[in-house]
Parts: structure tokens; C-alpha cells; sequence
């Protein structure tokens, strides 16, 4: 047999590791071990390197960030990226329905429904299936150029599969996970740096970075959820637009399309089409008809809003059909065959009452604002977070102040800021005490410290409290049942002072507690019975470290295996775990190293059933 060239050799690593990530990266579904990718990774890079005549746009090998650029340069749109008008209430998308009902009667008109992303709309451009630039929204006309940036994006391949136009621009939106945006801020607080406010801020400032080596660093994905394909860019006047998704393929755009592109002659077949060119596609889509079939997709998508890994502020209503997306065609700035089904505000004004602290499990002083009740996302909010005395003060609060609060998911509500303009003139501002309110104990801040804490540990029985409400928490132990008034009544009555406690409760001991019969006090020992067996991360988790977090937890679990091989690891060894700093390594060592932590451990090691690793880590984004 001939020996293959070194192109054709580039070439096959090139297909093979492109084809590796589309199956780890959009698929979830690895095909090769991390020793068999990374060993083709650096074959290729080493060809490349020798051999620099084989490197090409689409190499895998291209994804790495390049040299800080001076500017983001303008990157006109062929097809003006327009937004889509908003349905806020039922009546508002009741009346687009009925709308479309009209114009397209007799026809009965179907439904694409999808996702309204909380990120940041891009536009990729393909020429012969490889990607060529990509660029912001801008204002719609004109965007931003960050093609270097969104090579950095794992899901957006560098080559499409299959034939597809001479030219291709696909639009979507780029946007970061809730767990990537929780690392990204455990990493701006370890140094020092400014933390992000949400993930949609997170994302656009990572995509618009001057320097791609800093975007590769933080994990952006791309969703695309429709397409703007033109022959060529200088091809004439473009079409008529057709709002946030680009111009419907197959309907009179100017493109000399190939495979099923050409063909597609609705939304959800251009979703489909998307997804087999190798272009991720949200899975939270459906087709369905008339106003009972829109309500009904956002009442679901509403329902598991706070479960999907990343942040959404609505759904999108497309007439799936082309042909009738023509029929209605567009105003100036929106389409007419298109509107997005907002959520209810999760933000809203309201005065505060006053400003009390609470204490957290390791001692923490939160301060929080003692509100006037407002709604804010469909429940009532009372009291809501203001982190430390810093953001106080940052954010100018005062007992008194009219203030903008916002809620998210399960999260304690926070105040995002006030509003001078309406600040009374008997406004007061806010004072730390001295004094731990439970216990009476010194409350101290450390230098370099933005956190106060109650000096009193566990002779504080707030932190007691709140140590065991953490361990028997949802993504610790699980141990259903146990609320804030029993753990109250555990704590208060010295009948339970330490987790390990929980597991020598009996039937006797709760049935004489008060609003606990005998059947809560049988199902509450069960949930307690069912925590013996758990999981390694669960368990790491629970023990309420320091700056170990669920993600955090899950990564030293996967990378040591073992509880004993954790709490032998010293620094170094635990810096080698992916997002654990110096800070994170020492509140680790140090919460280990506590004696009493130690015998606490070893009681309920003792107790719980051997704890099981999760299996060994995936390649890192």
C-alpha cells in the first residue's frame, strides 16, 4: 500500500477530531477516550507546525485564542438582524394569533415555538461550508467583527457537514451556562476581579474580548435557530428582511443553494436541516396549532424554566410555513410572523422597611433589606439579599430608599440598586453591628476579607442551623423533610448540635416534637435512612467547605475518587483539580486540618454507606 501524503494525513486527523468534537461538545455523546483525542490533537498540531502550507481555516487546531487585536473592526450585515416584537400577556399573544388567523384564512397556520435565549445574537458566515466570519448584532445593520473570538466556541463548527450553499450565513445566539458562569465568578473572586451580574453579561463580554485567548478561557456555546444564505455578499440590494431568524431559506432569497437547504419549506424543517449540517439546534422546540397550542408550550417552558442549564427570558412564536411567512411579510422593524411570548419581569421597585443581618453556616453576616411586599416573577418578595457591607455601600442603599430588587429561579431575591431621585430626606444609612444578633459573639472581618462573620462558630446556633439545613439540602444528602422549624426545634432542644446527630434520631425522639406525628416522623427517618447512601460529590458537598460548591465538589470527587485520597491531598495536589485556585486549596486544607472537622468526619464516615466516584473527568471546554 502507498503511504498517505502529510495533506492527506492533516486532512483525516482534521475529519477525524472535527468529528470527535461535534460528539462531545453538541452531542454529548464521546466516541474516544481523552488519551486517543488528545493523542490525534497534537499529531496534527505537530504536522501543522513542520508543515504550515497544511494548516487550513477549519483545523480543530485553529480554536486556540491568537494575539490581542487592536480594534473590533465593523462587519456590515447582507441581511439586515432585526428583533422580534413582544408578546408580554396572554391578550398580547391571543391578538398575534388572531392576527395571523385573518390575514391567512382559510389556511389554518402551525406554530414553530423555540427558545428566547438570554444571550447575545450573532451571524456565521460559511463560504463552501467553512467558516469565514463572524460578527455581533451591532445595531442591526452593522455589527462587530469577532471572528477570531467565535472560533474559540466549541459548538460552532469550523466546517459544516454535508453540501451546503457557495455561501451561508447562519444566525443564532451565543451564550455561557449557568454552572460555566458560576466558575467564571468563583475565579473573578479568587482574583480579586470584578464579578459578572448575569450570564447574558458574561457572555457578551467574553465574545467581544480584544484578546481571543481570553474568550477561549471562558465556556461560551452557540444554539442557531435560523439562516440569511446569499451567493455573494456584493450580490445586489439584499432581500426584504424577515426579522430575528434571517431570511426564510427556499422563499425568494438570493442564494444558489445545494442539498436540503434548497428544499426546506418551513422553520422547524430548517431547524432539522441546521442540525444535520452539524450546527447545534436547541431540543426545546415544537410545533403546534392555534392559541391553546402557544400557551401551552409557554406554560411548559415557564414550568421548567429554572431546570435548563442556561438563562431564557421568553419563548418565540415563528409561523412555521414559509410560503405564509411571505403572505404576512414584515414591518420596518420586526416581522409580522413572528413574535416573542416574554416571562413576567423578574425585577420590580419597592421601598425598604430597614436593613437586619442574618448568619450563614460559616458565620457570614448578610445584611438584607427588610422590603415593603412587592410581586416580582409571579411571587411575592419580602426580603432580599444586599451580599455584604461593601455592596451597601457600593449600590448607595438606605433604610427608606425606593429600590430596583430582582429574583431568579429558587435564588434569594436580591437589590440591584436604588433610586436617588426618590430617596426621602429622612432616609438612614445602614451600620454593621458589632454583635452577632443569635449569639452576641464578636462579629470580625478579616483583612482582604469582604465577608464579616460571626466569631462564634458552632456555639452560634444560627450557624448550626444552617450547617444542617446545607447537609440535608436538595443537592447534598437530600433528606426530605427536614425544614427550618424542625431543625429550630433539633437545635434548640440540644437534641441534635452536629450532622452526624441527624443518623441517631428515632421514631420516640421526633413523635415528641412538636407537629410531628407518626407518620412524618416515619418518613423523615426514611429520607435519613436513604442519605447513608450517597455519592462522593453529594458528600464533599454537604460537609459546607469554603468555596466548594456543587461544581466544585463534582470536580474534586471525579478527580481524586476517594474520600481518603482527598483529605490526604495537599495543596499542590489539590491545585491540579480544574478551577481550584490558591484560595479554594487553603479554605480546604484548613477546614480539614480543624480537629473537630476531622472527628465530625470520621463519625459519619462511619455511619454512611461507602461513597461512590462518579466516573473520571471529560475533556474540559
Amino acid at each position: 500500500m502507498t503511504r498517505p501524503s502529510l495533506a492527506q494525513q492533516a486532512a483525516a486527523l482534521r475529519e477525524r477530531v472535527a468529528r470527535w468534537d461535534h460528539a462531545y461538545y453538541v452531542l454529548d455523546a464521546p466516541e474516544v477516550s481523552d488519551a486517543v483525542y488528545d493523542q490525534a490533537l497534537r499529531e496534527l498540531q505537530r504536522l501543522e507546525a513542520e508543515h504550515p502550507q497544511l494548516r487550513t481555516p477549519d483545523s480543530p487546531t485553529q480554536r486556540v485564542g491568537g494575539a490581542p487585536r487592536a480594534d473590533l473592526p465593523p462587519a456590515p450585515h447582507a441581511v439586515p438582524m432585526l428583533s422580534l416584537n413582544n408578546a408580554l400577556t396572554d391578550a398580547e399573544a391571543e391578538a398575534f394569533d388572531a392576527r395571523v388567523q385573518a390575514a391567512l384564512a382559510p389556511a389554518t397556520p402551525r406554530y414553530c415555538c423555540e427558545l428566547k435565549f438570554d444571550g447575545l445574537a450573532v451571524s456565521l458566515r460559511y463560504r463552501d461550508g467553512v467558516l469565514e466570519r463572524g460578527a455581533t448584532r451591532g445595531d442591526g445593520a452593522i455589527g462587530e467583527d469577532v471572528t477570531a473570538n467565535v472560533r474559540t466556541i466549541r459548538t460552532v463548527p469550523l466546517r459544516l457537514q454535508g453540501a451546503v450553499a457557495p455561501l451561508l450565513e447562519v444566525r443564532g445566539e451565543v451564550l455561557m451556562f449557568r454552572r460555566d458562569f458560576e466558575r467564571l465568578n468563583a475565579r473573578q473572586r479568587e482574583q480579586g476581579a470584578r464579578e459578572f451580574a448575569n450570564p447574558r453579561n458574561a457572555a457578551a463580554g467574553s465574545l467581544r474580548q480584544l484578546d481571543a485567548g481570553i474568550t477561549t478561557q471562558r465556556r461560551l456555546r452557540f444554539f442557531a435557530y435560523g439562516v440569511a444564505a446569499l451567493e455573494d455578499v456584493d450580490a445586489g440590494p439584499p432581500p426584504a428582511p424577515a426579522g430575528e431568524g434571517g431570511v426564510p431559506v427556499g422563499t425568494g432569497a438570493p442564494a444558489a443553494e445545494s442539498g436540503s437547504l434548497l428544499t426546506v419549506g418551513s422553520q422547524s424543517a430548517l431547524l432539522d436541516a441546521l442540525q444535520a449540517l452539524g450546527l447545534p439546534v436547541c431540543e426545546h422546540r415544537a410545533v403546534v396549532e392555534g392559541i391553546g397550542g402557544l400557551r401551552g408550550f409557554f406554560e411548559a417552558i415557564a414550568q421548567r424554566r429554572d431546570q435548563l442549564p442556561y438563562e431564557i427570558d421568553g419563548v418565540v412564536f415563528k409561523v412555521d410555513d414559509f410560503a405564509q411567512q411571505r403572505r404576512l411579510g414584515a414591518l420596518a422593524r420586526a416581522p409580522r410572523w413572528a413574535v416573542a411570548r416574554k416571562f413576567a419581569p423578574r425585577e420590580a421597585r419597592t421601598r425598604v422597611l430597614g436593613i437586619d443581618v442574618q448568619v450563614g453556616r460559616t458565620g457570614a453576616i448578610t445584611p438584607v433589606a427588610r422590603l415593603e411586599p412587592v410581586e416580582v416573577g409571579g411571587v411575592v418578595v419580602s426580603n432580599a439579599s444586599l451580599h455584604n457591607e461593601d455592596e451597601v455601600r457600593r449600590k448607595d442603599v438606605r433604610i427608606g430608599d425606593t429600590v430596583v430588587v430582582r429574583r431568579a429561579g429558587d435564588v434569594i431575591p436580591e437589590v440591584l440598586a436604588s433610586v436617588p431621585e426618590l430617596r426621602p430626606g429622612d432616609a438612614r444609612e445602614f451600620v454593621m453591628p458589632r454583635r452577632c444578633p443569635v449569639c452576641g459573639s464578636a462579629i470580625v472581618r478579616e483583612e482582604g476579607e469582604v465577608i464579616a462573620r460571626c466569631s462564634g462558630g458552632l456555639v452560634c446556633p444560627a450557624q448550626r442551623k444552617q450547617a444542617l439545613l446545607h447537609f440535608a439540602g436538595r443537592r447534598a444528602l437530600d433528606i426530605d423533610g427536614l425544614g427550618d422549624k424542625l431543625v429550630d426545634q433539633l437545635v434548640d432542644s440540644g437534641i441534635v448540635s452536629h450532622p452526624a446527630g441527624l443518623f441517631a434520631l428515632d421514631a420516640v425522639v421526633l413523635q415528641g416534637l412538636d407537629r410531628m406525628g407518626e407518620r412524618s416522623a416515619l418518613n423523615l427517618l426514611a429520607a435519613i435512612a436513604a442519605a447513608r447512601s450517597t455519592s462522593l460529590e453529594r458528600f464533599l458537598y454537604a460537609l459546607g467547605i469554603r468555596h466548594v460548591g456543587e461544581t466544585t465538589a463534582r470536580d474534586l470527587a471525579r478527580h481524586f475518587g476517594s474520600y481518603a485520597a482527598f483529605a490526604a491531598a495537599s495543596e499542590d495536589d489539590l491545585l491540579k483539580v480544574p478551577d481550584v485556585g490558591p484560595v479554594v486549596a487553603q479554605a480546604i486544607r484548613k477546614f480539614l486540618d480543624e480537629p473537630r472537622n476531622r472527628a465530625e468526619i470520621d463519625v459519619l464516615l462511619a455511619t454512611l454507606h461507602p461513597l461512590s466516584a462518579p466516573p473520571p473527568p471529560a475533556r474540559a471546554q
